[in-house]
């Protein structure tokens, strides 16, 4: 194991999961050599401050066919990879941040891929990926304007002096050195990643709208003597102050434009998400209305049952009494005697059963118990085989 290694397991001595994470950081800083790894305190919004692994650096970013070093930073969680990385853009000296829909003005990053965030199946690389694909889309920095310009002709109290538009570059006499162009990037880089191009995108309109430096080129227009002689004339201030209005024109338009389309793509997902609000609503509506339904056909069963108790309650009260005897009346004299023997075989044994327990409770002796026993018992065998010849003179199941 590495010197590089063995400081990077140092800094993760505190991660969940050190080895996991200190292999996806040597495999990042791999692929992307831009990118150092460095241990700093982060400030949570709530004031509380931890030590945290923070990769910071450029990430090359294709613009319109020309790379640029955006400057961002990585903030791994202590729980990485359970909880998504905070990404911010760390714009230098010379950048300023542009917002859009990935970054906010602060410069913290925001991407569908963070917002989804899977422990098991997302990893840094990715990570990265999607920073570049969506910064060639919209790059979240462009530079601030210069305080020196350099006037691309003679200037008076008559002349106005575009600045930041293209301009032409008109020959001067033989002995008068020609204006230099402005170059507006320096040629080299000094970010670790290897030159890519100019180190960001490039400079800004008014409404911040970064653009690469992509200068027209300047409009040539046949000799004549006042050119010929070094002098320009009205016709050339005209053209380059049309060229540098149409080119602040046609930028303007298409920011209003890019700013147009994301508001209409927000209003397409807010109606997508209130037709799915109404489509919900409507389905609880239809469910509490068929709810109710139910609930009204029960109280109006519930109340149809008490007005039926109700009134059997008041056609018994106002009855007489019954006698037990003459509550159940047979149709035929041996159906009678049927049912005196089975009333008179029940009685019998109840009287054994309560003998029994006077005998365990020594109410009455063994003797006694024995006697009165023996004689019901008799009585009762009597009785079944009554009812038993009953019930096969009445063809009954016996």
């Amino acid at each position: 194991m590495s010197n590089e290694e063995n400081a990077l397991k140092v800094f993760l001595s505190k991660y969940k999961h050190r080895d996991y994470t200190s292999k996806e950081v040597t495999s990042l800083i791999q692929v992307y050599r831009g990118l150092t790894y460095r241990l700093e305190a982060f400030v949570f919004n709530n004031g509380a401050r931890k030590d945290l692994l923070n990769l910071e650096g450029t990430i090359p970013v294709n613009y319109k066919g020309a790379y640029y070093n955006i400057p961002v930073c990585i903030w791994l969680m202590d729980t990485h990879p359970q909880n998504a990385p905070l990404c911010f853009v760390k714009p230098t000296t010379d950048m300023s941040i542009k917002v859009s829909k990935f970054v906010d003005s602060n410069g913290k990053v925001y991407l569908p891929y963070l917002h989804e965030w899977k422990p098991n199946g997302s990893t840094l690389q990715n990570l990265v990926q999607c920073m570049i694909t969506a910064f060639g889309e919209l790059p979240p920095v462009y530079s601030k304007p210069r305080n020196e310009v350099r006037a691309p002709y003679p200037t008076g109290p008559f002349m106005p002096q575009p600045s930041g538009y293209p301009y032409v570059q008109l020959p001067g006499p033989p002995n008068q050195t020609p204006y230099p162009t402005p170059s507006p990037y320096p040629a080299t880089s000094n970010l670790p990643y290897p030159n890519f191009g100019t180190p960001y995108p490039g400079p800004a309109n008014m409404n911040g709208t970064p653009y690469p430096p992509n200068f027209a080129p300047a409009t040539s227009y046949g000799p004549s003597p006042d050119v010929a002689g070094g002098t320009i004339t009205e016709e050339h201030i005209k053209a380059s102050l049309l060229s540098a209005v149409e080119d602040k024109l046609r930028r303007r338009l298409k920011e209003q434009s890019q700013q147009s389309q994301a508001e209409l793509e927000t209003l397409r997902r807010t109606q997508q998400e209130l037709r799915e609000g109404k489509t919900r609503l409507e389905d609880i509506l239809g469910r509490l209305q068929r709810e109710r339904t139910d609930l009204d056909k029960n109280v109006a069963t519930l109340q149809e049952k008490e007005k039926e108790l109700q009134s059997a309650v008041e056609r018994l009260g106002g009855q007489e009494g019954i006698d037990v005897d003459e509550a159940v009346v047979t149709t035929a004299p041996l159906y009678s005697q049927l049912l005196n023997a089975f009333a008179e075989e029940a009685t019998l044994e109840d009287a054994i059963y309560y003998m029994g327990e006077a005998l365990r409770k020594e109410v009455i002796d063994l003797d006694t118990f024995l006697k009165q026993v023996r004689t019901l018992a008799r009585r009762q065998f009597t009785l079944r085989a009554l009812m038993h010849k009953c019930r096969q003179k009445a063809q009954l199941a016996c």
